[in-house]
């Protein structure tokens, strides 16, 4: 986004990527079939979510490019090694954070509130959801804010299994309605769009026309993950770099693994070094402006691997919090069989490869009145139907079957497919000081640079959250008239997921009112070093329940605005 906003806006930028060039449009396996797929498409070490997975180079592990854990902690970090990084590979659920996420501390104690309150970012999600193409509703409930009018575009209906699970969920008082993702179900208008993005601007304007005509409106062939070479959906490098290129102002370097932000003695940055992956040599380029976009670890890694005698802590860090306050997304899951949905006859099962519809948090009031025991909220994603079957689709059926083969096989899977559902929570981390990545004072990767090490450790509130997801999900799966796959836990260490396994890991740079207690200020612009700003997750206060891509385009751009205001005013660069 940052890349965008100033290359339309007329500055030189030069992007430094870590990984491979990706190109979707002509790498993306979406069409092949299952039979075409090696292990049929099935998940491995070095590819974790199979043949398929946009994600062509990284996951948890990048061969060469290790990570250590303290002693206690099994944290689990995701980076893609390829343009656009996890622009790639992500859900695509596009939903606000509310007044309160902005304001937690001052609603319950917990935690630190951001130094912007939610009408600050409003009209920069109303952008952005225009620029990139989002689906949803207009339901405008607690904490779950609306976008304007006219800015989404008309969410798909509800599927039959999306329907029958909103019947039995709206009895228990569980919210059930359309969910914002970052799909196109119609195509844009790229004769009225650019000009109402970027009034006044010629350049913007034909850029982001050209780029808008050439995306079409999803069809409902392939999962999002599989990436999209028809630019149905967001990521990246079908909707951002491709007009930031046509500008003639970016240029990209691939495979080029930074190092560090130098900064000249007057304080300033001055540029990055980096290791030419492709030849193994140390290259520096210089900069008037530094942006760092690299993940909220990743540039929690690159800046405390910036020392130097002026900066003996690395650079940015006069409070000492660079990596501290990391947080990933609270998850748990269960899924179960609902006998009404044996024997379906062939139905329209179509369309995006994500929920239409999902669950928000729903019980703010409950849990402000002191009746829950836990803090924060989640919201709940689910699915179920019958989709085109894959490899190990009819795995389940030996549960049921007690061992079945040839006709009685056949006959049991047409019984069983597609009557089951899944519910996966998705709940606020509150930050705590025992969650943050440092230095390893004893390892490098292949580059020669020092690699992180994470502590983590979930609170009480996670915890108990992660239980609660689990209650809720066997409470709605029992009034469907179906049996839960397995007894919900009730023991939060077991309930909960991995720190990182959730991919949604922000914080470790966080923004706020007073540079004693944060590392940038509310535009996302360093306190120590005023020509460096961060405009990936790093600024996180706090990671509400609502997925956090969005929010980072959001405030980037918002970050771009308040950047190049300081650049007319030649207060930075």
């Amino acid at each position: 986004m940052a890349a965008y906003q100033l290359a339309i806006a007329g500055l030189k930028v030069l992007v430094l990527e870590a990984g491979r060039s990706y190109d979707p449009v002509r790498e993306t396996p979406m069409f092949k079939l299952p039979r075409e797929a090696p292990l049929r498409g099935a998940g491995g070490r070095e590819k974790p979510f199979g043949f398929y997975d946009a994600t062509v180079d990284g996951g948890w592990e990048v061969p060469g490019e290790p990570y250590t854990n303290a002693p206690g902690t099994d944290f689990r970090w995701w980076r893609a090694r390829m343009m656009g990084g996890r622009t790639n590979h992500w859900g695509r659920i596009s939903l606000r954070m509310g007044e309160y996420d902005f304001k937690p501390k001052t609603r319950d104690g917990l935690g630190a509130d951001w130094p912007l309150s939610y009408k600050d970012l409003a009209p920069y999600y109303d952008k952005t959801e225009l620029l990139i193409g989002v689906y949803g509703g207009d339901d405008d409930l607690e904490n779950t804010p609306r976008s304007s009018p006219g800015v989404l575009q008309p969410p798909p209906a509800p599927r039959a299994v999306e329907m029958l699970v909103k019947k039995h969920a709206t009895p228990l008082g569980i919210p059930v309605i359309p969910a914002h993702l970052a799909i196109m179900t119609q195509r844009q208008n790229a004769d009225r769009l650019p000009k109402l993005l970027h009034p006044g601007n010629a350049l913007a304007q034909r850029v982001l026309r050209q780029s808008m005509q050439s995306r079409a409106a999803c069809f409902y062939a392939t999962p999002c993950g599989w990436g999209c070479s028809i630019k149905a959906n967001f990521q990246s490098t079908t909707v951002l770099l491709p007009p930031a290129l046509a500008t003639g102002n970016v240029d990209i370097v691939p495979d080029a693994m930074v190092r560090e932000v130098t900064v000249g003695k007057d304080g300033l940055a001055t540029g990055v070094s980096y290791i030419d992956k492709r030849t193994r040599q140390d290259r520096r380029v210089k900069a008037r402006v530094v942006v760092l976009a690299a993940s909220a670890a990743e540039t929690a890694r690159i800046l405390l691997n910036s020392k130097s005698s002026q900066n003996p802590n690395g650079v940015s860090n006069s409070s000492g919090l660079v990596g501290k306050y990391l947080m990933d997304t609270v998850g748990a899951g269960l899924g179960g069989q609902i006998p009404m949905l044996e024997n379906l006859p062939p139905h329209n099962n179509d369309g995006a490869s994500a929920m239409h519809v999902y669950m928000p948090w729903w019980q703010y009031k409950e849990q402000l009145g002191g009746k829950l025991d836990f803090a924060r909220g989640y919201h709940v994603e689910f699915g179920g139907g019958r989709g085109m079957p894959g490899n190990g689709s009819f795995n389940f059926l030996e549960n049921l079957t007690q061992g079945a083969y040839g006709k009685s096989y056949k006959e049991a899977a047409r019984r069983y497919y597609g009557s089951f559902v899944w519910f996966d929570g998705r709940g606020e981390m509150i930050p705590n000081e025992d969650s943050f990545c440092e230095i390893d004072p004893e390892v490098v990767d292949q580059w020669g640079i020092p690699v992180l090490r994470f502590h983590w450790k979930w609170s009480d509130h996670e915890l108990k959250q992660a239980v609660h997801m689990q209650k809720t999900f066997a409470e709605v799966i029992t009034a469907m008239g179906g049996k839960p796959g397995s007894e919900p836990q009730t023991d939060g260490n077991k309930a909960i997921a991995k720190g990182g396994q959730i991919i949604h890991e922000v914080g470790t740079c966080r923004m706020g009112d007073d540079a004693r207690t944060s590392v940038l200020n509310q535009y996302c612009q360093s306190w120590d070093v005023k020509n460096l700003f961060v405009t990936d997750g790093a600024p996180f206060v706090s990671n509400a329940d609502k997925n956090p891509t969005l929010s980072i385009l959001a405030l980037a751009w918002r970050t771009t605005d308040y950047l190049l205001e300081q650049m007319r005013k030649k207060e930075i660069g």
